[in-house]
């Protein structure tokens, strides 16, 4: 027995590393976005600059004239000044994309650290909604750095000023973020057999809500992709039982999450799906002061 657990710890470890080097390709492949706005912007800043060294050169060549000359060529002034203030008000709105964009940058990357750097089970008040929305997209952007083609439909609905939530952040995003990468796994599939079959209707599409409802924490996933059918169903929590094609799956994913979600937080997964049509998994934490 003793060699039995031990050999499920090294397992449930793996399956960390796995998820880690997800989310690094994730992380790779979001974090690109925002740091090219920063460059981007930063670049359009030093040209605007350039501009308006120019015309403040023009303006210094014009006060160096004669005041009949200076007078003759006031309009021109003038449209300078102006010119100038639109200048500084597309700076204004560089500065305030660069902080922005880099601001992005850092928070993915300080997603990222819950996990690596989180004490073994300490609870910490989390920002729940941006915590969720963070590793839906890692997720989703996992997918994309090993599939180009990969495209859905994400639809986000979190409640407006939830308060933070005592919580344990570095596995609750991981929770959050195997229910995710099987909802991808799964929309994915079914987007395969509907192109094979001919179906250009088929809309893949992730829906994921969180909210506190009656002093619980309700964080739902639904996706419209293949279902699970009855035989996985009944032994979904099981070490070894995977929800993803053959090959592309640990079997230890659901097997972490419901330890994450029941044992570490008291709290209960609901399972609703339909073989065909798609699942819903919806955790249920009690919320705690």
């Amino acid at each position: 027995m003793t060699e039995l657990e031990t050999l499920r710890e090294q397992l449930r470890q793996q399956q960390k590393l796995a998820s880690l080097g997800m989310l690094s390709a994730g992380i790779a492949h979001e974090i690109q976005n925002p740091l090219n706005f920063v460059i981007n912007f930063s670049k359009m800043s030093e040209r605007i600059l350039a501009d308006m060294r120019d015309i403040l050169a023009d303006m210094e060549d014009v006060t160096d004239k004669a005041p009949q000359e200076v007078a003759e060529r006031m309009k021109d002034i003038e449209e300078n000044i102006a010119e100038m203030n639109d200048i500084a008000d597309d700076l204004t709105t560089n500065m305030q994309k660069i902080r922005e964009h880099g601001e992005r940058a850092v928070s993915i990357v300080q997603g990222i650290l819950l996990i690596s750097r989180g004490k073994e089970g300490e609870r910490l008040p989390t920002d729940v909604a941006q915590l969720v929305h963070e590793y839906v997209w890692l997720a989703y952007h996992a997918q994309r750095a090993n599939d180009k083609s990969f495209n859905i439909s994400i639809r986000e609905n979190y409640q407006d000023a939830m308060p933070k939530i005592m919580v344990i952040p570095q596995d609750l995003s991981r929770a959050v973020l195997n229910v995710v990468n099987n909802a991808c796994y799964a929309v994915k599939e079914r987007s395969l057999k509907a192109k094979e079959a001919g179906d250009e209707t088929y809309k893949p599409s992730i829906t994921v809500t969180a909210a506190v409802e009656d002093g619980t924490l309700r964080i739902a996933v639904a996706d419209n992709g293949t279902g699970i059918p009855e035989h996985v169903r009944q032994q979904l929590f099981h070490s070894t039982v995977t929800t993803k094609p053959i090959g592309q799956g640990t079997g230890l994913g659901m097997q972490i999450t419901h330890d994450i979600i029941v044992n570490a937080h008291k709290g209960e997964i609901q399972l609703d799906t339909t073989e065909g049509e798609g699942t819903t998994f919806t955790f249920l934490i009690p919320v705690v002061s």
